[in-house]
């Protein structure tokens, strides 16, 4: 995991890129796939769009864990697909968290990107926004261990599953 500061914007994030033995589009198309998103990110209902203007909303369980700042985990994730280009990345824009006891985490962007590196693709996931104060910190360290811990399930599940 590399944790982003962005110095112009004043922005932290969550940035990782890892190769996974398959074809971008495979990739790309797990992050809207509702199977796929069941099984390797435990997402109990989603509505993807895989468009401009197309909506991203998942929602996970609320965790039986209560983080002392956040409350309990899962909950929702919406935003607006601004940017679709198969086999090679999406943009969501306008992207919340709504955790199931707390006020909503937001606006933030995600974007994930893919390329042919060699036999494999190069899968990169960036989720960034950013206000200054302790619970977008922690956020950010939390959501940065679950992003670590998915997006091996994903590759493990890209790999098996060809």
């Amino acid at each position: 995991m590399r944790s982003r500061r962005d110095a112009d914007a004043g922005r932290i994030g969550f940035e990782h890129s890892l190769l996974i033995s398959c074809a971008p589009v495979r990739a790309l198309e797990a992050f809207f796939d509702p199977k796929a998103l069941a099984h390797w990110w435990h997402v109990t209902r989603s509505v993807t769009t895989p468009s401009p203007l197309g909506v991203y909303a998942i929602e996970w369980e609320p965790s039986s864990d209560r983080d002392e700042m956040l409350g309990r985990l899962g909950g929702v994730f919406h935003g607006t697909v601004i940017e679709y280009q198969p086999a090679r990345e999406f943009f969501v824009s306008e992207a919340w968290w709504h955790g199931p006891d707390s006020d909503p985490i937001g606006p933030m962007s995600l974007e994930v990107s893919c390329q042919m590196e060699g036999a494999d693709c190069r899968l990169t996931v960036c989720q960034r926004g950013f206000d200054e104060n302790p619970r977008w910190r922690r956020y950010y360290e939390v959501i940065g261990r679950g992003w670590l811990s998915s997006l091996d399930k994903l590759k493990n599940f890209l790999e098996l599953h060809a």
